[in-house]
């Protein structure tokens, strides 16, 4: 018994974070572009405007802090969102539902097992994180975290900067944006995130001889196109960055970005 204990012990310390292909779930790439009805995201908004707080280049989460009022709202937020079908809507509108969704899901997840030192703790004996999980359901199919990120957002709008929308609640990701997503302010949400991020030392810094990059930029590689391609869209944000003839490293935290 002490021998198997051991091994899965073994086993689970090898874990290592494996990020997804961007895979298209075909269902849901159809809309309606004619519709330009908007969904409310306010409660959301209120939700961020109580728990987020500024510390240096971080945005952290004051979890603890959390009244069971306010967990309640967030719960009643996010079944408000899975009676909508998010195809009924104009592609805009998807998008601002989508990513929503996702970080309202994952604050959600948080708080309902809370304190916890890092979302990596969270998901089945060997999973590295509870992206895998189901965990919601929409138009009647059950979702995960990767299904929304990797099977809808990514594939569906192949934009780069959906990395610096969702969260995963850790220090090293780009900060949980003060403002809800909406169509209208999608397009100024985006470029303030990644010109944050990339701004940020967790996002890019250049030291003497080399230049430490987000994880961000090895695991989803595919995304950012050639090596040419990444330093182009790091140097559109932050032009000062040098980067030729130096060693790229890469760094993730994953350390809750919580407000203690």
């Amino acid at each position: 018994m002490k021998a198997i204990t051991a091994l899965a012990l073994l086993l689970f310390s090898q874990l290592t974070f494996a990020a997804p292909k961007s895979e298209l779930w075909p269902m849901w790439n159809t809309s309606n572009e004619k519709n330009v009805t908007t969904i409310s995201h306010q409660p959301w908004q209120d939700v961020l405007n109580t728990y987020l707080l500024k510390q240096g280049e971080n945005t952290l989460f004051q979890y603890a802090s959390v009244t069971r009022d306010d967990k309640l709202k967030l719960k009643d937020y996010l079944y408000t969102l899975t009676q909508y079908d998010p195809r009924a809507f104009n592609k805009a509108e998807q998008y601002a539902y989508w990513v929503n969704l996702y970080n309202a899901l994952t604050v959600n997840l948080i708080l309902d097992n809370y304190p916890i030192k890092s979302i990596t703790k969270l998901g089945g004996f060997f999973s590295f994180g509870p992206w895998g999980d189901r965990i919601t359901k929409v138009a009647g199919q059950d979702l995960t975290l990767n299904d929304i990120e990797h099977r809808i957002l990514r594939p569906i709008w192949q934009d780069p900067r959906t990395h610096y929308a969702v969260n995963c609640a850790s220090l090293g990701c780009p900060n949980l944006q003060p403002e809800a997503f909406t169509s209208a302010n999608t397009p100024i949400l985006l470029e303030q995130a990644a010109t944050e991020f990339i701004n940020s030392n967790k996002g890019a810094l250049s030291q003497s001889n080399s230049v430490q990059l987000s994880s961000i930029y090895d695991w989803f590689s595919d995304d950012f196109g050639s090596q040419a391609d990444l330093f182009k869209h790091l140097q559109q944000y932050k032009p000062e960055l040098t980067l030729d003839n130096k060693k790229i490293k890469f760094d993730y935290n994953w350390d809750l970005n919580d407000a203690k």
